[in-house]
């Protein structure tokens, strides 16, 4: 059946199938045959809507009492059956936690899959805080966080980050003793600490231990710190998330704000098609298996009258077991937070407005990416590259490479041509998509390399090197480096996405320098 005029006008769910009878659509209506006529009408649809009307073989129905009813059936069907012409959140990340593992000897880790069995703390809904705590219990209680324990200390024992329980410098009693401490911390229990600090920094000042007690007071200065950062307003006694939505061209862009307290707790960006109702859709599936706040606030509605707006609370408020308010300000503090929101998203596109112009580019470079060589000497050759999509970073595009054709020498420029040669062979065979931009780090030689390798895959793609030194820009064909405002918006996203990717070259140097490390001192044994 493909007839709407047959439909009830009662609140429901609709089912759209293929020739093959899989369900290729999946949408909820206050009135169904309304609804569903709207596809097969002759007002203006995006191309999305277009293919999948063609693709339309069946329609299926099933009524509810009311709105609310139908939201929640549809976010039911929808994690069931996933269908193709849903927007999919599968790209957004979900939350990730710091976790004590359940060993004898608890191992530090940050998971977005926490284990039942061990203990997690989080959610963490900002990576660089988490990074920032992580980092800081591990230098206070010198847990290990090595995937299984080598018979001999590591280098973070060297490096005063692990007391080295695997060859049994410290026993169990004692390795207890510094994980019920970093419990502690981790649950925001910081007094203990700071106290206990206290006393060993001036126990090393009055024994002349002049590094310990310095050491001691950067870790005291380190928890103030991330103390004043997460400080909570105590003012504010809910949370709230601010959503933004921001078209351009055919494409949706969301920037959501969580605000902890009155605290601005992190900041997310989503991209997907556009098309007609992504505002509500995104809503309902975003919070379908994500943790949901007191109030919602958006800059521009997502209902089309208050039957559907009350609807939505509805639907929102069951799926939390609690009330949810949708928010639409037009004046005072949370009409300016929405406005923040909205702003973040134009800013990032602005910038990608400057690289194009500045850069003579045919299009706005949606997606860019950056390559970087870290090396120590001769050995522990590795690349780094990072995807940014619409001027935010995209892990999933992260690569890493193992440089094999340059042994024995240091030689960026001869790295540099394999990490850029293996990266587009693979996107030439996999079929994927092409970045509107490609950086390298550094001069004309690792430009010149770069464009050799683009050259033997028949490739012609917009690509400059941003050397570091002076922060300046080596264009295919000039020979003189461009110069611009280095605190240019423009800039600053360039030197954001190169600074980016090297951090990721040197994480995975660090880890391939530590496997050697292990590796050594197993052949000494």
């Amino acid at each position: 059946m493909r007839d709407p005029s047959t439909l009830p006008r009662e609140p429901g769910v609709y089912l759209f199938k293929d020739r093959e009878g899989t369900i290729i659509y999946i949408g909820k209506a206050k009135s169904l045959r309304s609804r569903v006529s709207s596809y097969f009408g002759a007002g203006p649809h995006s191309p999305k809507t277009a293919i999948l009307v063609r693709h339309i073989a069946e329609i299926e129905h099933i009524i509810v009492d009311n709105e609310v009813e139908a939201l929640l059936l549809e976010n039911r069907l929808i994690k069931k059956h996933a269908p193709k012409y849903n927007v999919s959140l599968k790209d957004g990340k979900t939350y990730a936690y710091i976790a004590l593992t359940a060993d004898s000897f608890p191992r530090l880790l940050s998971t977005r899959a926490p284990s039942r069995k061990g203990k997690a703390f989080g959610p963490y809904v900002d990576g660089g805080a988490r990074n920032q705590v992580m980092a800081l219990t591990q230098r206070l209680f010198q847990l290990r966080t090595c995937k299984t324990m080598p018979k001999r200390p590591c280098l973070n024992y060297h490096l005063g980050l692990c007391t080295a329980p695997c060859a049994g410098y410290a026993s169990e009693e004692q390795y207890a003793a510094q994980v019920r401490g970093a419990e502690e911390f981790l649950k925001g229990h910081t007094k203990d600490v700071l106290v206990r600090l206290g006393g060993e920094m001036a126990q090393a000042a009055k024994e002349r231990r002049y590094e310990a007690a310095l050491e001691a007071k950067r870790r005291i200065d380190a928890i103030e710190i991330l103390h004043e950062r997460q400080k909570v307003d105590l003012v504010k006694r809910h949370d709230q998330d601010i959503i933004a939505l921001k078209r351009t061209g055919l494409r949706a862009r969301f920037a959501l704000f969580s605000i902890d307290k009155g605290v601005l707790s992190g900041k997310r960006e989503f991209r997907f098609d556009d098309e007609e109702g992504i505002f509500q859709t995104f809503v309902k599936q975003y919070y379908a298996t994500r943790p949901i706040p007191s109030e919602i606030v958006v800059s521009e509605p997502l209902w089309e009258d208050g039957a559907e707006h009350e609807a939505l609370e509805g639907y929102l408020a069951r799926l939390k077991g609690a009330k949810v308010a949708l928010t639409l300000p037009q004046q005072g503090e949370k009409a300016a937070l929405a406005r923040l929101a909205l702003k973040n998203l134009e800013e990032s596109e602005d910038a990608l407005v400057a690289v194009q112009d500045a850069l003579n580019l045919p299009s706005v470079p949606a997606a860019i990416e950056c390559f970087d060589i870290s090396n120590l000497g001769r050995e522990h050759i590795v690349a780094g590259m990072t995807r940014w999509t619409y001027g935010m970073p995209d892990g999933q595009g992260y690569r890493r490479f193992l440089i094999r054709d340059v042994t024995g020498r240091n030689d960026d420029f001869a790295s540099m041509h394999e990490a850029v040669r293996r990266r587009y062979a693979r996107v030439l065979e996999e079929g994927s998509e092409m970045p509107g931009l490609v950086i390298v780090d550094g001069g004309a030689g690792q430009l010149a390399a770069a464009l050799r390798a683009l050259g033997e895959l028949g490739l012609k793609l917009p690509i400059v090197g941003l050397a570091k030194r002076e922060e300046e820009l080596y264009l295919p064909g000039e020979e003189a480096p461009r110069r611009f405002d280095k605190m240019s918006r423009m800039m600053l996203l360039l030197r954001r996405i190169r600074d980016s990717t090297h951090r990721q070259a040197i994480r995975y140097n660090r880890k391939r320098r530590e496997m050697g490390f292990r590796e050594q001192t197993a052949e000494k044994k």
